[in-house]
């Protein structure tokens, strides 16, 4: 009997922030596995989400978007996104109606130049007017000269199997890489990180989300329910101020936001305890970032 063929690979879902990278990675996966808001850049690590057939297996990997580093904690992101670019079968460069290239943007230059099979997506089409989407569409084709192009909207689910049926096309023959039942190479606290962290940009303005991080200090399960401990880490003594809010109404809607969202993800009672603490200048120290998990 004939051995049935059977396909995976890696694809790396590129692009600036906040075309919705995440989004797209959501709706490929069908799991919420990336953090999803309205603000730029709050994707900070690279997240990989298993989508696995009988006969295949795509390993996706959602990374921070593309942005010109200010700070230490940018220059790790990047490395998240380059790192990304050196295991990918097949690349997702997702751009939108509004984004443009900027001059000597290096790592869009080297897209453009890479061997990897590329796949330009244009997203949000569902907001486009006239013959914007298909003018954008040949604006970034000349750009980055990819080998496929699509126009999606992620939100809406529009084109998402169609841009599935090209993925699976450009998948290499290899062996499942992961064991079938897994759907992220992530652990439970990371996502649980990621929720509060989440709750955190919806609930402050300004710059006091971009300062914040989040880290689980204590995660305990049993039959029906998880106990979890989680520490908010901000750079100044006025932010932690800004965090907790008046009376400590702020970070009690955080949490309440987060318990709710944590029970739909782990279909479980949650007893969530948050505790907010200073570290000065984190975003800008190297050992301070190692620390955090970057």
């Amino acid at each position: 009997m004939e051995e049935k063929s059977h396909k995976a690979g890696y694809v790396s879902i590129v692009g600036k922030p906040n075309v919705g990278k995440s989004t797209l990675m959501n709706a490929m996966v069908g799991e919420r596995l990336s953090i999803i808001t309205s603000k730029a850049q709050t994707t900070r690590h690279r997240i990989m989400g298993i989508l696995s057939g009988e006969d295949f297996q795509i390993v996706y990997s959602d990374t921070p978007g593309i942005l010109k580093p200010q700070y230490e904690l940018h220059q790790s992101m990047m490395r998240f996104v380059k790192s990304s670019l050196e295991d990918a079968d097949v690349l997702l460069f997702v751009t939108d109606l509004y984004e443009k290239y900027e001059e000597g943007d290096t790592l869009i230059d080297t897209i453009a130049n890479t061997d990897i099979p590329t796949i330009l997506v244009m997203n949000k089409i569902d907001q486009a007017k006239g013959s914007q989407a298909e003018d954008k569409m040949k604006y970034w084709a000349e750009i980055i000269k990819p080998d496929h192009q699509i126009m999606i909207s992620a939100l809406e689910q529009l084109n998402i199997n169609e841009l599935f049926t090209m993925l699976l096309d450009l998948m290499p023959e290899h062996p499942a890489y992961f064991p079938k039942e897994e759907l992220t190479d992530k652990p439970e606290k990371f996502f649980v990180e990621e929720i509060i962290r989440e709750k955190i940009f919806k609930n402050y303005k300004k710059e006091v989300p971009y300062s914040c991080e989040v880290v689980v200090t204590e995660f305990k399960e049993d039959e029906k329910i998880i106990r979890i401990r989680a520490e908010i880490y901000v750079e100044r003594k006025s932010q932690k101020g800004i965090i907790i809010g008046k009376g400590g109404e702020a970070i009690k809607k955080v949490g309440i936001e987060s318990r709710a969202e944590l029970e739909t993800f782990f279909a479980k009672q949650i007893h969530l305890e948050t505790f907010v603490k200073v570290e000065q200048d984190w975003r800008k120290k190297d050992l301070k970032l190692k620390r955090f998990g970057y």
